[in-house]
């Protein structure tokens, strides 16, 4: 039996960062996928797969009924165990198309949001099968803390 696989998606910018520190760890112990918004993306992930998708935010939501069906063409194809991301959008619409396949659906939200959990955090909770924060302030029985990407602060 092989390693088993995670499918790590973020939009690019401070949200892909942030998941390449989480989801590099992990490289060693599954096999790690990758989504993100951007064709550059790839050559920080060189060795592993890697799947472009549409970037998209609320001032365009219509892109997300192709980004869904996108998702889960990907989804099915991979089959991943988990799917991770630490957001925008993309990244929860393609955890939302995870929830619908039965995947375990793990949302990380940014270490931007200082004061309350952004946008996407607050919907990904509805339906994730865990929410992290990176600020213990912000945790509760829902929405878990377990550290951030920096370290101590």
């Amino acid at each position: 039996m092989g390693k088993r696989k995670i499918l790590a998606v973020a939009s690019i910018g401070g949200h892909w960062v942030q998941l390449l520190r989480i989801s590099k760890s992990l490289e060693e112990k599954y096999d790690v996928v990758y989504l993100s918004t951007h064709p550059k993306c790839s050559k920080m992930v060189e060795g592993n797969k890697y799947y472009l998708i549409q970037d998209f935010s609320r001032w365009d939501a219509w892109k997300l009924i192709p980004s869904l069906f996108r998702n889960f063409y990907i989804i099915l194809k991979e089959r991943p165990d988990a799917i991770i991301t630490t957001g925008a959008a993309p990244g929860l619409v393609c955890l939302f198309a995870g929830k619908l396949l039965f995947r375990k659906t793990i949302w990380i939200d940014s270490i931007a949001n200082v004061q309350h959990l952004s946008a996407s955090g607050r919907m990904a909770s509805k339906f994730a099968t865990r929410v992290y924060t990176q600020w213990k302030d912000l945790s509760d029985k829902k929405i878990l803390f377990a550290g951030n990407v920096l370290g101590e602060l």
